[in-house]
Formats: C-alpha cells, structure tokens, sequence
C-alpha cells in the first residue's frame, strides 16, 4: 500500500513563516532598487552566513550538503537576476513562479513513498493562476516578448525554478537520510553563495554609493527574507508533504502584492481578490493529503528530532 505523510502542524507555520518574509522581497527590492542586484544579494546573503557562524561553525556540515545549498541558494539567485538582466521582469518572474509547481510535480521522483494526484495538480494550479493575477495586478503593461534576448532570460528564468524546486526536493530527501542535510548547512551555504554573488557584482556590475540607510535594510534583508526564511522553509521541508507546501507557496505574490499596496507602492484590484480565493482554495485542497494509521502512517516530526531541538 502507498504511504501517506501526516504533516506536522508546525511545518505549515514554518512553511507560513517563510512566506510571510519572502513576501517582503519586492518591498526591500523597490527601496534598494537603485543598487545592483548581486551586491544586494551578496550583502544579503553574507550577513545572513555571518548570523548563523555560531550554529554552522559547531555543527559538521558534509561537503555534500554545502554543494547542495551553493546550487540552491546562489543558483536560483543568479540564474533569476541573469533572467531580469534579459527579459522583461513580470514575464520573468511569472515563469519564475512555476518552482511551487516544479515542486508538488517532482515530488514522487524524489520520494517513491509519495504519488501524484489529481487533487494536488488542481491545487498547483489554481495556486499558479491565482499566482499569475496577483503578479499582473502589479506589473503594468508588460508583457511577453520574443526577441532573442528575452527568450534567453526566459531560459534564466525558468532554469532559476528548477533549481530552487529541486533543491527543496533535494534537501528534504537528504534530510530525512540521518539528517544528511542538517540546518547548520544552510547558514554555511548563505556564506558560500554571498561570496559568490559578491563576486559576480564584482565582474558584472559597478558598485554605487551605499548609504546608512542602505546597509541597515541590506542587514534586515539578511536576517529575514534571504536568511531566516530558508531556515523556516529548511524545518517546514523536513517535517512536511512538499506537494502540500508546493501549493502553499503560491500565497508568496499574493501577499508582496498586498504589502505593496500597503505601504504605497501599488493598489489592489478584483484581480486580487480572486487571486486570493484561487490560491487559498489550492492551499487549502492541496493539504486535504488522506491520513494514514499504523503502520502505515509516517509520522515526519519523529524522523529529524535534531533540527526540531534547535529551530533556526
């Protein structure tokens, strides 16, 4: 018989956690938009390396798990800040979106205790659709384009979705592996991939006046939305369905766009409304996974006691 996860209440509230942050992204990214994306997400990054030194320079991090957390971390990065520098931002960016999708499809080819269904394609696509009309109600008039360039950033873009999906993937299936990839290794791979985006701003960009102001978001930057959100996302992984989660993400746009509408940088529309019904209604579908007893049931919480006695 098929296994089914009993998901931990706790990885949806990480899972919630994270995405609140993330939602947070297109604020820091309109109030530090006068600076070059990779000094932005060097900065970003180091400072969140530099946080967690205590934590990773304790606990042994395998070359395996800093490799995977390079490709995640630096990799989804640079390949979607490569796809801004080719193609319009709102079409990169919506093809961006497809790792929630990217996750909750891959997600039996990395854990054959887990099977694809109906249920969970619908969720993933009434969160993408919702996704799509939360991301338009911000983004103005632009729209796709076939030039050689853009195609290209299209590319970036839909190379920087693989990446992140498989990365989560990845680490949770290490993860459950005698925890294979410990949460230390995070904040080891956030050091590791800011020097790597330091160096790209290095080769690829010129480095502007940075004010006070400046750095105090790039250090808040680092602590929560490209720092303390991949520890909550890391611990939601590691205790959660990822197909449910999959669906869950979709609610990252809907809530940027909110925020920016809060905080003057934008308005809300009917498009929001149902962006917000499609994606709740995905989430909510996504997560009815059939629960399972005896020996059947795996209950997660119980297999990475680790992470779970010291949360990031």
């Amino acid at each position: 018989m098929m296994r089914t996860f009993r998901t931990d209440g706790a990885a949806t509230w990480f899972a919630l956690l994270a995405i609140a942050m993330w939602a947070a992204l297109a604020w820091f990214g309109v109030e530090l938009a006068r600076l070059p994306p990779f000094l932005v997400v060097g900065c970003a990054l180091s400072v969140a390396g530099l946080v967690s030194l205590p934590l990773w320079i304790r606990l042994r991090v395998s070359g395996r798990a800093l490799l995977l957390g390079t490709y995640g971390l630096f990799g989804f990065h640079f390949f979607l800040f490569m796809a801004l520098r080719y193609a319009p931002p709102l079409p990169a960016n919506l093809i961006n979106y497809l790792w929630p999708l990217f996750i909750v499809v891959l997600a039996p080819l990395f854990d054959g205790r887990v099977r694809l269904t109906a249920r969970h394609l619908l969720a993933a696509g009434l969160g993408l659709l919702g996704a799509v009309l939360a991301m338009t109600q911000k983004g103005g008039n632009e729209s796709f384009n076939f030039s050689r360039g853009a195609l290209m950033g299209y590319g970036f873009a839909l190379v920087s979705a693989f990446i992140w999906a498989t990365y989560s993937l990845s680490s949770q299936r290490l993860g459950r592996r005698t925890n294979g990839f410990p949460t230390a290794a995070i904040g080891l791979s956030c050091a590791v991939s800011g020097v790597l985006a330091l160096v790209c701003h290095a080769l690829l960009e010129t480095t502007p006046a940075v004010t006070q102001f400046d750095w105090m978001l790039l250090f808040l930057l680092g602590l929560g939305p490209m720092g303390g959100a991949f520890f909550l996302w890391d611990a939601a992984l590691k205790q959660g369905d990822a197909r449910s989660l999959g669906s869950l993400a979709y609610l990252t746009p809907l809530c940027s766009t909110v925020l920016l509408s809060v905080t003057g940088h934008g308005r809300l529309g009917w498009s929001t409304g149902a962006a917000l019904v499609l994606i709740v209604g995905g989430a909510v579908l996504g997560s009815r996974v059939p629960q399972a007893s005896g020996a059947n049931a795996v209950p997660l919480q119980k297999d990475f006691p680790e992470p779970l006695k010291n949360p990031p």
